[in-house]
């Protein structure tokens, strides 16, 4: 369909323009399909099922556009991870704010209503953001006419799940006329999700780049359309060989494995393999890239300058344990065609718009706690293999599984191959998982008696799946906790409402668990020392714990003796487990961070990455402050400001005698040491300091100078 048929479908003035402003043209088959289907005309829900570069995003998009210039309301869009969720607001913002429309990006602080956002038009967050705004009953939610639900099929993931499913429960349970368009992969119970959400159907499997998926055993692969494809072996790397053919021809490669160590190793084994493809202007913007990715870090890492070497060569490797800055480089450059190999763990398969010609299942099993090594889901490899084919650039994709003998190849091509995605399951129905948003459902005066709640759990994926009968006593054991730690009281005629105390933990976004363990922590009589409040933190459910290693036990056992009569816990409780040990340890991290361990010295330490690091400093900074309001409503005030100063240097990653150096912008750690050492201690230094002084520090410069001279100037 050539989008200048829309009009006669309903579109408003403008849309075609917007579109072909974007550089639209033609319609995809899903696309016209669901034009055909009222998309442009009615007010109905759509699910959209197709593979990943099928034109899902643009459904959505024409849906938003539609109701942008019809002025029909607000548009939130919802993505799972923060990392797509920056990624639609470049896109958007570039794309249409020629239209005038005002996008915003919504995925940080937890305790706020963000009451700017009624000026926006379309606001993109993360599924826990938006959660947390309906906590807070942000008042321009009740503008919001269209919600966009992104990798709906994450109904089924036993973290992201549950917050998905009950934030579109809640919305259309408070607006039962609220317009919903999911978009997921493919996956056979898509009607079932359609259904739930009361919603026409899309469901396609076509997509703009023919895919063609195979297994690769004994130096060939045999492709489900019948071709084989003799590898020829050059690296001592079956993987590799397998990206090389690719890269040779003008292709990338994207290899996806099981562990970090597994993506860093393959990457630095392709070096040598891959620069001899590299044309000289190649070599040289890598070259750049490789310099913009060590200097993007605060504080340089020996995992940052490995990323780097590599970056030079025209691979990388992509996970959690990269800071974010580092990990968006090689994002960029990888869509710009710069680097040639990309060596992963499944972060890359959610989401991201990543796409390569080969993509390269090398490992498709891990490791499941309690189950030992396991064999990834069907859906998961599909997500993977639908990253091969860049639309207008290739004619084909391949997706490539890795068998290590002929018992997996045939495994693979039944299972993986011919085989279907796993229908999705609701992860509700466990306490863990509706803890917190029974209590925000109370809090908010969502519900006020259990016939309520469950009418609520009624209309949730669950329940359409399965009833409400496993519900029922879930709920009651959940209200009978809240009630039992004074979150909820239950009144006359069964009543459910929240005290101040349960109002503030579910407006602080914490799970009901660790604000008891919180709140019985500072109830304890001991020292709240920094390391104390650390382990505090770490033994709440809110917290990223790290696991113990065999060689961290010796060390941990003796962190255990030093700060066992100090710990925020019953005497009783205090004796050494494998949970003792993993808390110990997130807390060392985090005492190492404020004594102002360099970060390359504590990720090596302890075994983590750096973006691991960042991660848990960041969950300790929102916890600490959710534990000062914790403390303000229970009644320990006296805790607070032992609670203000740990955060703070936990913010920033000092020590006490930095944090009036630290509240200057531009001034970081590193800094804020260096300037105290050359005899600048206090904002009054640094105000009646000369500027050639301050400038002669190291990383300071004149105009970092200038610049904290007349901010210590303007609070002096």
């Amino acid at each position: 369909m050539h989008i200048s048929e829309l009009e006669k479908y309903g579109a408003p003035p403008g849309l075609v323009r917007a579109l072909r402003a974007a550089g639209r043209e033609k319609l995809y088959p899903p696309q016209a399909e669901a034009v055909r289907e009222g998309l442009l005309s009615s007010g109905d829900s759509f699910v959209v099922s197709a593979p990943t570069a099928s034109g899902k995003t643009l459904i959505a998009e024409m849906a938003a556009l539609s109701v942008f210039l019809k002025r029909k309301g607000k548009i939130i869009y919802l993505v799972p991870l923060r990392a797509l969720a920056r990624e639609k607001f470049e896109d958007f913002t570039n794309k249409y704010k020629a239209l005038g429309m005002k996008v915003v990006l919504s995925t940080g602080d937890f305790d706020s209503d963000e009451p700017w956002h009624k000026r926006a038009d379309l606001v993109i967050c993360t599924n826990e953001k938006l959660d947390s705004l309906i906590r807070h009953r942000a008042p321009w939610l009740g503008q919001v006419g269209l919600i966009v639900a992104d990798e709906v099929h994450l109904l089924g993931d036993a973290h992201r799940g549950p917050t998905l499913e009950v934030v579109l429960t809640r919305l259309r349970f408070i607006n039962p006329s609220i317009r919903t368009i999911a978009l997921s992969a493919t996956i056979p119970n898509a009607s079932q999700i359609a259904e739930w959400l009361e919603a026409r159907l899309i469901q396609s499997e076509w997509r703009p780049v023919p895919l063609r998926e195979g297994v690769f055993f004994n130096g060939a692969v045999i492709f489900n359309d019948g071709n084989v494809d003799w590898v020829q072996a050059s690296s001592g790397l079956e993987a590799l060989d397998l990206a090389l053919e690719t890269i040779a021809q003008g292709g990338q490669a994207l290899v996806f494995v099981g562990t970090r160590k597994s993506a860093e190793a393959l990457a630095k084994k392709s070096e040598t393999h891959v620069r001899a493809h590299l044309s000289t202007r190649e070599a040289e913007l890598l070259q750049k890239l490789s310099k913009e990715i060590e200097g993007s870090a605060a504080e340089p890492t020996r995992l940052g300058k490995k990323l780097a070497a590599c970056a030079a060569s025209g691979v990388a490797f992509h996970h959690a344990g990269i800071i974010y800055s580092q990990r968006k480089l090689v994002e960029d450059a990888f869509r710009e065609n710069r680097i040639k190999l990309l060596a992963s763990t499944t972060t890359l398969a959610m989401g991201l718009n990543l796409p390569s010609r080969r993509v390269i299942i090398r490992d498709w099993w891990r490791y499941e706690p309690g189950e030992g090594m396991q064999s990834i889901p069907v859906i998961e490899a599909k997500q993977m293999a639908g990253r091969a084919g860049r639309p207008g650039y290739d004619k084909f994709g391949e997706a490539v599984m890795m068998a290590r003998n002929k018992r997996d190849e045939t495994h693979l091509f039944e299972k993986y191959i011919k085989g279907e995605p796993e229908d999705i399951s609701s992860m509700l129905a466990n306490e863990a998982a509706l803890r917190t948003h029974i209590l925000s459902s109370i809090a908010g005066v969502f519900t006020t008696d259990m016939g309520q709640l469950m009418e609520f759990l009624g209309k949730t994926f669950f329940a359409h799946q399965s009833g409400t009968g496993f519900l029922a006593p879930i709920a009651r054991s959940i209200t009978e906790f809240l009630s039992r730690e004074g979150m909820i009281r239950t009144g006359a005629g069964g009543r459910f409402t929240a005290t101040r105390f349960g109002r503030r933990v579910s407006e602080l976004y914490v799970d009901p668990l660790g604000a008891v363990i919180i709140r019985d922590s500072l109830r304890n009589p001991r020292e709240k020392s920094a390391f104390a409040l650390f382990h505090m933190l770490a033994r709440t459910p809110d917290m990223m714990r790290l696991a113990v290693k065999k060689k961290d036990r010796d060390e941990m056992m003796d962190v255990f003796s030093a700060h066992a009569p100090s710990l925020l816990m019953p005497d009783e409780e205090i004796y050494l487990t494998e949970d003792m040990l993993s808390e110990l340890k997130t807390a060392s991290v985090l005492m190492q961070w404020i004594l102002e361990m360099p970060e390359e010295k504590i990720v090596n330490h302890f075994g983590i990455g750096p973006g691991d690091l960042r991660t848990i400093v960041e969950l300790a900074d929102w916890l600490l402050y959710s534990s000062r309001e914790i403390a303000r409503v229970t009644g320990f005030k006296e805790a607070g400001e032992d609670i203000t100063i740990t955060r703070i240097r936990t913010h920033y990653g000092v020590k006490e005698d930095l944090l009036a150096l630290v509240a200057l912008r531009g001034i970081g750690r590193v800094r804020a040491r260096a300037l105290y050492e050359a005899g600048f201690k206090n904002l009054e230094d640094i105000s009646e300091a000369e500027a050639d002084a301050l400038s002669a520090v190291p990383g300071i410069g004149q105009g970092i100078a200038a610049d904290i001279k007349k901010q210590a100037a303007s609070v002096n």
